[in-house]
């Protein structure tokens, strides 16, 4: 894909602000934002379309590296390497300078009720944000009856075996390279 957008200066900044925010709501990992990156990227701005979001993500999550390389793509979707930078920029700052901050003060008082009791309370909240992110990138595959058997399926073997997900994945690519969804 190739970023087929000129970015006035206050979208520029939009963009950057926009991901610096959702750097500090990335509970459980950048993954758990991307259904506010979409509503950014492509409902309100439509600089991507859901196909195009959604294979940004793709793309990024097959590669080796880490898992934040979907920022990149998307803001290389975007606007080219200026908007990976402003993205990546953006997710990193905030949620590094908190992390480095938190990790000291937290590992001081490990034992404490209170960090205790937050790092409980951040599971549930984790899961219903990676579920809300799932949600998002099933849009495109939503309305395919192979493309849901195959995700229930995925759920299921993962679940209740000790089977790498990449033999799901593969199952997936297969799937699609033969149109079954």
């Amino acid at each position: 894909m190739i970023a087929t957008h000129a970015l006035s200066a206050g979208e520029w900044l939009g963009l950057f602000l926009h991901f610096m925010m959702l750097s500090m709501l990335a509970i459980g990992g950048a993954i758990t934002t991307a259904p506010e990156m979409h509503r950014y990227v492509v409902a309100q701005h439509g600089w991507l379309t859901d196909g195009q979001f959604t294979t940004s993500i793709a793309i990024a999550q097959a590669a080796p590296g880490p898992n934040l390389l979907f920022v990149a793509a998307i803001g290389w979707n975007v606007a080219g390497f200026a908007g990976a930078l402003a993205t990546m920029l953006g997710i990193l700052i905030p949620s590094t300078t908190v992390a480095l901050a938190a990790t000291r003060w937290g590992a001081q008082r490990r034992e404490s009720r209170g960090v205790r009791a937050f790092i409980a309370g951040m599971a549930p909240l984790t899961i219903g944000l990676v579920l809300s992110t799932g949600w998002v990138l099933a849009e495109p595959s939503r309305h395919s009856l192979g493309a849901i058997a195959l995700v229930l399926l995925a759920t299921l073997v993962t679940w209740r075996s000790r089977l790498s997900p990449v033999w799901m994945v593969a199952l997936g690519a297969a799937a699609g390279a033969f149109g079954l969804a």
